[in-house]
């Protein structure tokens, strides 16, 4: 359920009222708005129009709380249209605490879309509203009587534009004449909402305003990008390249050392950014653009990523140079331009149309839209390689939005190809999924082509396809029918090549939407899946579930890869977030029937730089330096004493780490602890940083320099593991 607004009372911060939107995709009874006395542990829907009308905005008086405004929004969201309107569309009044509510008509359009509401707190007589309505009837409008009545102020279409998208409205709380309008751009209007103009914000596409009650000069703007804070009334804005908030379509890696992770970013330019540094963590000094736009999909040769190809919305795909920093259009025209309808197009391309370059051969470049192009030449010359791979229905393909507003962005262009792989196996052996519910294989390069869509699969996403890397005729598809208020899980497997599919969601949320399924590199049916609320693991191909969120913020997963046996996420809202070494998940392949196990490390790489144990603001976290050593404890391990060696090829022991305060190094002012290793229940983790043994000192001899061992050169080396007890003595 989507949540407008949250209003607190001033003084009983256990009276709170929820604006709720409600389902986008669908009819439901859950709408309208909420009251909860006992600070959010029950809740009572206090008023309710339909279940197709959501709240939309909701504002209080807060010089007197009993009242309350709301908004009421009838909409539904098709996923190839929005209806934004119509008779059950309103504004409401409360002036017992929300217990009963009243329409407010007076001087409003008879029916209208979208709208926000606000109660000025300097004067509250005064309450402004803006509404998408049919022609000259949108936009701001304004009561001098608490409600009663109401008088359009302002025509300006800038305040309704894109309305579903925004259409947020709020008051100056010392000044009654200064008001905010949010959209695209933000807009101020110092005359009671007559006239506007935009002021300079860091980031576009704005949709929340906090303005300080006792000094309204310090605001705090969300937007697409982020949050940014004002203290001198919008003159100047904190910054916003510290915020890990972007909201990433795909992900995808080059093979460099360390490799570069790169993706589309919502409403941000398509970037490429290093997974480590030399510094004290990754900064926004270590990201740079590349080809496409926001819902770019990334394609190149990960051997050598000199020339980045890159899409964006209607189709765009551009071709970058990263010795130039340039970009040239390569798209296959006719030009689709923004509110056309999608029925007149000749290709039609989803919002996120896939790019991918041909693992056998990196000098062919695959688009897809409705149908499948290929070039040979870095996109000079495109040939169709495909019939129309969707269901085609021309009764999906009009108007993005109505009856009042006609969204032209693109997102709303539907009968689209949303995922498109080829095999790593076997050349030609190409698979695209739809945004439509359709699955096709051609095995001859596109010459000819099979439905292979699942039989029980209803018209949903494809959202992303996986061909096993261990077996050409396996692969796993994700399937998302959110857009049609189907919240359920799909995942679906075969292994001959989609003659026959078998449902694979069992242990994964009944409500929680799968978005991507990857398979492990080195071990087959060990698999991760980025859903709506997080990541899960299976190590049975999928037969069984479970999650495995660690650290990871609870947000959804658009998409994941594996590279340098690292899994890499890349979430809707929180940026990429990066697992060092799945060595843990591939040795114990979820069986634990040891009381010690040690897993094998992956190859690393001495690369230095500084990391911190906490994220800190501003600063992507390096993995830390040295080898990360992975190892299993039946229980925790309390008074028994664990010790780790590193052998070198002679069968010499060259360092020795353990859980007691066993090795010193001396530094200036007194000998320094060891990094201990952890003994608790579960797997453990502890990182070795490539040094010997500390050399022998007597503590406080020297002033300068230290006595910790020399690195080790590159080679082969063994560890050896051991939990010595009263007990016994456990080996690995």
């Amino acid at each position: 359920m989507t949540i407008s607004d949250v209003i607190i009372h001033p003084t009983n911060p256990d009276i709170v009222f929820i604006a709720a939107q409600g389902a986008q995709h669908g009819p439901t009874q859950e709408r309208g708005i909420y009251k909860s006395i006992d600070g959010g542990q029950s809740w009572m829907k206090k008023l309710f129009v339909a279940d197709n009308v959501g709240a939309s905005s909701l504002s209080m008086d807060m010089n007197n709380p009993r009242i309350l405004y709301a908004s009421m929004w009838q909409h539904i969201r098709y996923p190839w249209t929005m209806e934004s309107g119509g008779a059950g569309s309103g504004l409401y009044k409360s002036t017992d605490m929300g217990e009963t509510w009243n329409p407010m008509s007076e001087g409003l359009p008879e029916e209208f879309g979208k709208s926000g509401i606000s109660v000025s707190r300097a004067n509250g007589d005064l309450v402004f509203a803006v509404i998408e309505a049919a022609g000259t009837k949108g936009g701001v409008y304004r009561s001098e009587n608490a409600g009663k009545s109401w008088k359009q102020t302002s025509t300006d279409r800038v305040t309704i534009a894109r309305s579903w998208y925004y259409m947020e409205i709020f008051t100056d709380p010392s000044n009654e004449n200064v008001v905010y309008v949010l959209n695209a751009p933000v807009l101020k209007s110092i005359d009671k909402g007559k006239t506007f103009q935009p002021i300079s914000v860091p980031h576009g596409d704005n949709h929340h305003l906090w303005i300080n009650p006792m000094n309204s000069k310090n605001m705090i703007n969300s937007n697409d990008g982020g949050a940014n804070i004002t203290f001198n009334g919008g003159e100047s804005w904190t910054r916003q390249d510290q915020q890990p908030t972007a909201q990433f379509y795909r992900v995808i890696t080059d093979n460099k050392v360390p490799y570069h992770v790169y993706g589309g970013q919502q409403d941000n330019s398509a970037i490429g950014i290093a997974s480590r540094t030399n510094g004290r963590g990754i900064t926004w000094k270590d990201w740079y653009s590349v080809a496409g736009c926001e819902s770019a999909y990334l394609a190149f040769d990960p051997n050598n990523p000199e020339t980045v190809f890159g899409g964006c919305y209607q189709g765009i795909i551009d071709r970058w140079s990263r010795s130039t920093a340039a970009s040239k259009s390569i798209k296959e025209y006719p030009e689709l331009n923004l509110g056309n309808v999608p029925k007149d197009f000749k290709y039609r391309f989803n919002w996120n149309a896939p790019i991918i370059s041909s693992p056998h051969d990196r000098s062919v470049i695959y688009h897809a839209g409705n149908v499948v192009f290929k070039t040979l030449d870095g996109g000079i010359n495109w040939e169709v390689i495909s019939p129309d791979l969707t269901r085609n229905d021309k009764a999906h393909q009009g108007p993005g939005g109505g009856p009042y507003t006609n969204e032209a962005a693109g997102g709303e262009n539907y009968n689209t190809l949303m995922y498109l792989t080829e095999s790593p196996h076997e050349k030609g052996v190409l698979w695209a999924g739809s945004d439509d519910g359709l699955v096709h294989l051609t095995r001859d390069g596109g010459i000819n082509w099979s439905n292979v869509t699942p039989k029980e699969l209803p018209e949903a996403i494809v959202n992303s396809i996986e061909v096993s890397p261990h077996d050409p005729a396996t692969a796993y598809i994700t399937v998302m029918a959110y857009k049609f208020n189907n919240l359920k899980p799909m995942v679906y497997k075969t292994s001959d090549y989609g003659v026959s599919w078998v449902k694979r969601v069992s242990g994964i949320d009944d409500q929680t939407v799968v978005r991507v399924v990857r398979e492990d590199k080195e071990v087959e049916g060990l698999l991760y899946a980025g859903t709506e609320a997080g990541l899960y693991i299976s190590f049975n191909g999928g037969v069984f579930w479970q999650k495995i969120q660690l650290n990871l913020p609870i947000v959804p997963i658009n998409d994941l890869t594996i590279q340098d046996n690292d899994l890499i996420a890349a979430t809707a809202g929180r940026s990429f977030w990066i697992l060092d070494d799945l060595g843990a998940f591939q040795g114990s392949k979820g069986k634990f029937e040891k009381d010690l196990m040690l897993f094998q490390p992956k190859k690393t790489y001495r690369i230095f730089g500084g990391s911190t144990d906490e994220p800190r603001p501003g600063l992507g976290q390096n993995p830390k330096s040295g080898v990360l050593i992975d190892y299993y404890l039946s229980e925790k391990k309390d008074s028994a004493s664990l010790h780790l060696k590193v052998i070198n090829s002679s069968g010499k022991v060259i360092r020795s780490l353990s859980n007691g305060p066993e090795e010193f190094v001396s530094w200036p002012g007194g000998p320094q602890k060891p990094v201990l290793m952890p003994t608790k229940r579960g797997v453990n983790r502890v990182v070795w940083d490539f040094t010997r043994a500390p050399l022998p000192s007597i503590d406080k001899v020297f002033v300068y320099g230290n006595y910790s061992g020399g690195h080790v050169a590159p080679g082969n080396l063994y560890l050896e593991i051991d939990i010595r007890s009263r007990f016994g003595r456990d080996h690995c």
